[in-house]
């Protein structure tokens, strides 16, 4: 079922007439905002320069373009964004088919989900000593969300692509699973290495598939890791350049392992400062000085991300928890300036991967 998208978006699509002193705007449609987005992955999906590859070389042979390394994610900067661009063309052709984008969407994934190209990422996979960690978690996590969204998908183009990227859906799975046991420590930082985020996006794969070997596995290294912090220090995030929160992605991922009641107290302990008279200035906005410089730049995806995390949170919060305002009221200032980021940040810096969070946000796929 679509969503219906929130109107912090109208500001973007607003068309101002002057007459005298009145100011007509006009709202724009869902599929107006869920089509800005599909322009943003469009745009960048089969884009390879410029790009930033993390590629281990051991002699003058592995020296090769993106696209020769990584021909179906060569894309949006690198392999990451690429993935989770794919995924936001995915998600808004399973839930607006009407889009106008809708044709565009299926040529371009069509050109990128080919036998011939997820073989040879699932090759670079297989590299001997470079394989096992490379995206992981972050790129790893999203292309689970990736296959998840195939599976969602009910037309028979998303089958036939959820077919080839299996192999390489069960090379993924199975790293993951070799890691996690080996993990001694969580990892908490406010960028693509954060464990916390990545948890929870497999965590929505393994129910998505049914793989409950792999759901038990990651409830077990969740709660092994997670589950007796308290007085998480929030007081110091953000950091420079975070895109996630640590304290506010570990609260949104433990909402999925822990029931309702007991989720309520450990929350209490983990962040016993969130405020009970429902005000929102307990988490600060974050704000970028320089859009042009890509590390500068990940504090507008830190609010688009903190957003939908609250939201998350507040999700199975009763109604009687006196928290759940003030959760609510931060998740809305921080979605406002998120949204805006995206609609008025054209630099390739954010636009790049920028629209895939706030589609995420804006589709609430995290609550599904």
């Amino acid at each position: 079922m679509k969503i219906i998208t929130a109107c912090a978006l109208a500001a973007f699509y607003c068309v101002n007439a002057f007459s005298n002193t009145t100011t007509i705007l006009n709202q724009p449609t869902e599929a107006q905002v869920m089509n800005r987005f599909a322009e943003l992955a469009l745009e960048c999906v089969h884009k390879e320069y410029p790009n930033i590859v993390k590629h281990m070389m051991t002699g003058d042979e592995h020296v090769k373009t993106p696209k020769q390394l990584y021909p179906a994610f060569y894309g949006c900067f690198d392999w990451h964004s690429s993935v989770h661009g794919h995924w936001l063309l995915t998600r808004i052709a399973s839930q607006y088919p009407e889009s106008e984008h809708y044709q565009d969407i299926l040529d371009s994934l069509e050109q990128s989900f080919t036998t011939e190209n997820i073989t040879a990422e699932l090759a670079y996979f297989n590299r001997p000593n470079t394989g096992t960690s490379f995206e992981r978690p972050y790129g790893l996590a999203w292309f689970l969300q990736l296959t998840s969204e195939l599976r969602h998908w009910d037309n028979p183009k998303a089958k036939e692509w959820l077919a080839i990227l299996k192999p390489l859906e069960d090379k993924i799975v199975a790293n993951v699973s070799d890691w996690l046991p080996k993990l001694a420590f969580p990892i908490r930082v406010g960028e693509h290495s954060q464990t916390a985020f990545a948890f929870g996006l497999m965590l929505d794969w393994s129910v998505t598939t049914g793989n409950q070997g792999f759901h038990d596995l990651l409830t077990t290294t969740v709660n092994r890791l997670y589950k007796n912090d308290v007085n998480c220090p929030l007081n110091y995030e953000p950091s420079g350049q975070d895109f996630l929160s640590p304290c506010i992605a570990e609260a949104d991922l433990m909402r999925r392992v822990l029931a309702p009641a007991q989720y309520a107290k450990w929350l209490a302990d983990f962040l016993p400062s969130i405020p009970t008279d429902g005000s929102a200035n307990w988490l600060t906005v974050a704000t970028v000085s320089d859009k042009s410089d890509g590390k500068l730049a990940h504090l507008d995806g830190l609010n688009l991300s903190r957003a939908w995390m609250l939201e998350g949170i507040a999700s199975v919060l009763s109604d009687q928890d006196a928290r759940k305002n003030a959760i609510i009221n931060a998740a809305k200032n921080h979605k406002e300036a998120g949204i805006n980021s995206v609609i008025h940040d054209m630099h390739y810096m954010g636009s790049h991967w920028l629209g895939s969070f706030a589609t995420y946000l804006e589709t609430q796929a995290g609550l599904q």
